[in-house]
């Protein structure tokens, strides 16, 4: 019984953090693309990859904190709090846990990266590597 209790609580929270995500507004590779290279750039980017993810390519621009320990680093965000907050991960899933984490900690300007790091190499956009 204790289990069955496990798997549902798991599931529950697997969707949730789905719909959270896909709740969350999206913009396009060719959109961010755009506000990025434009003067007016108030789009704080956010990898939350891992470093090596990270490290091995990401938008230029980006900041990296993985989606484990974004928790624990909300204080190097403070001071974004009310910018335009554009989230990615490889494919959704860490995506998701961070703007739940985001999002009950009051920041509320967040956007999903239409998809993550795979649709922005899938559309061979530029990519920076820290070697």
């Amino acid at each position: 019984m204790f289990r069955v209790i496990k798997i549902l609580a798991l599931t529950l929270s697997l969707f949730t953090t789905a719909v959270l995500a896909s709740e969350a507004p999206q913009i396009s590779q060719q959109s961010l693309l755009a506000a990025l290279n434009s003067p007016q750039n108030s789009i704080v980017l956010l990898d939350v990859r891992t470093k090596a993810e990270y490290n091995a390519g990401h938008v230029a621009g980006a900041i990296n904190i993985s989606h484990d320990t974004i928790e624990e680093n909300l204080a190097q965000l403070a001071q974004h709090k009310n910018s335009n907050i554009v989230i990615y991960c490889r494919s959704g899933r860490r995506t998701a846990i961070a703007i739940d984490v985001l999002a009950k900690n009051g920041f509320s300007n967040l956007q999903h990266l239409t998809g993550d790091m795979n649709g922005w190499l899938e559309a061979k956009l530029p990519v920076v590597s820290v070697k």
